[in-house]
């Protein structure tokens, strides 16, 4: 229903002008703080996901270390401030309700089946990075299309915004810029050994590809990121990064020694910060 302001009887113009005026500022106001306050604290937490939120070769040794991620990793050994583990500190009854519904090699395809078992595990908080692997193909000619990358996002948003408890809340990170990895380690020779042994993202990072080509690619990861904006922007629960990650600025060190392609501790610590920082409870 919406509120109506101002009115009563007839007076003095001054008098009109004043009670007008004050009638037009509380209703500024009542309209203004369901918009500013923040909501509630949420009591638990799912990811949604491919390798980067599975923590895949963060450390250590091959595989994934999900007690590592930056969104709902929970190892209070490492450096890596989790968004579970910042919540934690400020909503206790969240303990023990992190699930890490993200899978290695994931695409937008998958995010769908991901959401639904969000849904299923009642989350009040869910982070969505996805994307990546869409980007990063055996060629540019094998990438994922846009229309069937919105597609898959506008199913996944819909099944978490119909199916989630009323406050929960979604968040939605940038793809990483792909082509600025190329840019800081293609002078690695390191990197580009294991990159072609491993094909890693030849899309981006195969030896032989032109600029036109790379630059393809990256036109390509700037539309799928659009596309995160746009549909996310259609939800009043939902909140894109505005491109945090996508424009964070990396360095070598935060990015894995084990493949040259998934963050490295200081990577998952920094990408935990960046995101938190863009979330919808930056200042807790």
């Amino acid at each position: 229903m919406k509120r109506r302001c101002g009115g009563g009887q007839r007076s003095k113009e001054g008098f009109v002008r004043r009670t007008t005026a004050v009638a037009v500022l509380i209703c500024w106001l009542a309209a203004a703080s369901p918009a500013q306050a923040r909501p509630p604290l949420p009591k638990s937490i799912a990811s949604i996901g491919d390798s980067i939120t599975r923590a895949t070769n963060v450390c250590c040794w091959y595989g994934d270390h999900p007690s590592r991620s930056w969104s709902t990793g929970d190892n209070a050994s490492d450096p890596i401030r989790s968004h579970y583990e910042r919540l934690l500190s400020l909503q206790p009854a969240i303990q023990g309700r992190n699930y890490n519904d993200s899978r290695s090699g994931a695409k937008m395809a998958d995010a769908p089946a991901q959401a639904a078992r969000a849904v299923s595990q009642g989350a009040h908080y869910v982070t969505i990075l996805m994307g990546a692997n869409d980007v990063c193909t055996s060629s540019p000619s094998t990438m994922t299309s846009t229309q069937s990358f919105r597609t898959n996002f506008e199913a996944t948003l819909e099944t978490l915004d119909s199916g989630l408890p009323g406050r929960s809340r979604i968040f939605v990170s940038s793809i990483p810029n792909v082509y600025q990895l190329w840019e800081i380690l293609h002078g690695n020779w390191l990197a580009r050994t294991v990159w072609e042994a491993a094909n890693i993202c030849q899309s981006m990072l195969d030896k032989d590809r032109t600029e036109a080509e790379r630059q393809a690619v990256s036109a390509r990861e700037a539309a799928f990121n659009e596309i995160l904006r746009d549909v996310c922007s259609r939800y009043s629960r939902c909140k894109f990064d505005d491109y945090a990650v996508y424009n964070f600025e990396f360095t070598t060190d935060m990015v894995s020694k084990l493949d040259y392609f998934h963050p490295s501790t200081a990577g998952q610590a920094t990408l935990a910060r960046v995101t938190w920082n863009a979330s919808w409870w930056p200042a807790s």
